[in-house]
């Protein structure tokens, strides 16, 4: 259900509210005051907090206060036995989630932990949206060639289901937005899509990005910390580049995806997860496998579907779609006036030799538009996109 604290000097609250909580399946630790509370909402994630007002050492508010200046976004709800409504309206100035008298009311609580719970979720989507939401500006899968036809119809026909999909395909193809597509055509769209480069992070940190890890695990582990798995957990998981995943991490993602079970670095508590898993990669995995660098098993449970995408070689019919859809996206991202290609320069573009694929056109594109005229020739495409012409330094 989540973590709560209960911060309150009077052991006979901490007791109650305990009993209250852990009977509705909260884990819950405590805090006998305030500065132990700050260190504690510190160095762990609580989904709520619950501080009593008139503490020792530091009050409610003083704790307020310090958990703003440490960037705690855990829902603070404020108890006290001598409260009154100046006192509630500048907790509630302060940043506090809700304000409760004692003595304590049985349904008050619930109802006010529930809608705290359902804040916490709302910020935790609402940072993975805005770290996406960028990056997948006019991200829709763009083309009319028969080969994305056919990606598009197995996306309509997998989508809906939970299966395991294995997208295959060059560097720089669109393999992250046919994981994107398939999440925004399921049942689980509401929830996260989250994305983990294992290429990006080094082999020892991957676990750890994964599945989490408790307070003391290692040395820089400061603060307890929940993995993707656990923050997709409803949602995709989408495991980019994963043909270089270590020995170590492949074991333990053939055990979640056998058993829906994580373990944070660390932890000894098995931790049930729930989120559908699609991976991709520039590698031929069975090469991979025949030379002992990825688990057979592994693989079979992640291509349950398996897709390829193409290299722009391989499409140049829609490279003036392409061409056209960037276009209009860098034309409102740079605020300039949109501009158009001759005839010649489309024919130029698609007899260049795309090896850095759909990644690379969108670069040139963007180049021809900041370099170029009103209307982009050929041989400003020559010019721009043609990597032999050296004395540009291109």
């Amino acid at each position: 259900m989540g973590k709560i604290l209960i911060v309150d000097d009077e052991r006979g609250i901490r007791r109650a509210l305990r009993e209250i909580l852990e009977f509705e399946e909260f884990e819950v630790d405590e805090a006998e005051n305030g500065k132990e509370a700050v260190e504690k909402a510190t160095s762990e994630n609580y989904d709520i907090i619950f501080c009593d007002i008139k503490m020792p050492l530091m009050d409610g508010m003083e704790v307020l206060d310090a958990l703003q200046v440490k960037n705690v976004d855990s829902p603070v709800i404020m108890i006290s036995g001598h409260g009154n409504i100046d006192t509630a309206v500048q907790a509630l100035k302060k940043g506090a989630f809700d304000f409760i008298e004692k003595p304590l009311d049985l349904n008050r609580i619930l109802v006010t932990v529930r809608n705290a719970k359902d804040k916490t979720v709302l910020v935790q989507e609402t940072k993975v949206l805005k770290t996406t939401v960028k990056k997948f500006k006019g991200s829709s899968i763009i083309g009319e060639t028969p080969e994305i036809h056919k990606i598009k119809e197995m996306i309509e026909k997998v989508a809906p289901s939970d299966a395991r999909v294995l997208v295959t395909g060059e560097n720089g193809t669109g393999k992250e937005l046919v994981a994107r597509s398939l999440h925004d055509n399921s049942s689980r769209k509401s929830n996260p899509f989250i994305e983990v480069n294992c290429a990006a992070i080094p082999s020892e940190l991957i676990e750890s990005e994964l599945f989490g890890h408790e307070k003391g695990a290692f040395t820089s582990a400061v603060k307890q910390k929940r993995g993707k798995f656990e923050l997709a957990s409803g949602g995709t998981l989408f495991l980019d580049e994963i043909g270089d995943m270590s020995a170590g991490a492949q074991a333990k993602v053939l055990r979640a995806l056998q058993e829906n079970v994580i373990q944070r670095v660390g932890g000894e508590k098995d931790i049930k997860v729930d989120a559908r898993v699609v991976a991709a990669t520039n590698k031929d995995l069975r090469l991979e496998i025949a030379e002992g660098r990825f688990r057979e098993d592994l693989f079979h449970r992640l291509a349950v579907i398996l897709i390829h995408v193409p290299s722009l070689n391989e499409r140049k019919d829609d490279i003036p779609i392409l061409a056209e859809h960037f276009m209009t996206i860098i034309c409102a991202e740079h605020g300039i006036p949109r501009k158009s290609f001759s005839a010649g320069a489309l024919k130029a573009l698609q007899s260049v030799d795309w090896t850095g694929n759909i990644r690379e056109l969108r670069n040139i594109i963007e180049r021809l538009i900041i370099l170029g005229g009103k209307e982009i020739s050929s041989d400003e495409v020559e010019l721009y996109a043609n990597p032999k012409r050296k004395k540009l330094n291109i």
